[in-house]
Formats: structure tokens, sequence, C-alpha cells
């Protein structure tokens, strides 16, 4: 059974830093691209950053220079460091992967207050 599990949300408040974590299991996690998205309330969910399971990384634009994406292959585990968090940043993060199929985290709130 395929699990992916988030943790590390919160509430915080802009210009703070919240620290995500996604725990894979059922997966051979070496092989999968693994991503973050969010969703704000009554938007489209959206990509946040991706790891290739080579490495490469991509950024959503708003993003880039503030969060950083990365992977421990080790601890089938991804991770996302959050910085100079802005209210623009709330909504729901979900931990994404892909190889063959992709599967879902139920997502993890995290709230920025101005």
């Amino acid at each position: 059974q395929v699990q992916l599990v988030e943790s590390g949300g919160g509430l915080v408040q802009a210009g703070g830093s919240l620290r995500l974590s996604c725990a894979a299991s059922g997966i051979i996690f070496s092989a999968n691209s693994m991503g973050w998205y969010r969703q704000a309330p009554g938007k489209q969910r959206e990509l946040v950053a991706r790891i290739l399971s080579g490495g490469g990384i991509n950024y959503t634009d708003s993003v880039k220079g503030r969060f950083t994406i990365s992977r421990d292959d080790a601890k089938n585990t991804v991770y996302l460091q959050m910085d100079s968090l802005n209210p623009e940043d709330t909504g729901v993060y979900y931990c994404h992967s892909r190889w063959v199929r992709e599967y879902w985290g139920q997502g993890t709130q995290v709230t920025v207050s101005s």
C-alpha cells in the first residue's frame, strides 16, 4: 500500500519559516519524481516545487529564492524548506510522487498571518 505522509505544517507569521516533510512508503522512492503542490482557498492546486529522481529541480516563480526542495532517498523522504513566508503562501500543501503511477498525500495546512 502506497502512503505519502506529510508533516510540518502550521501557523506562522509573515517572514517566518516552516519545513515540510513527506515520508513515502510502498513505492520505489529513488525512481520517483517528488513534488510539492499547494491549494489556496478558492484556487486550483498548483505545483510549488519538484525534484526529479536524478536531482533536477524546478520551482514556481513565486517561491524561487525562498523555498528549497530536497530529498533523502535513504529515508524515502522529501522536504520543502520554506523561508520568508508571506500570506500568499497560505494553503494546503500536498506531496506528490510520479513514476509509473502517481500518488498524493493527504495534505498539510500552512497558514501565514500578516
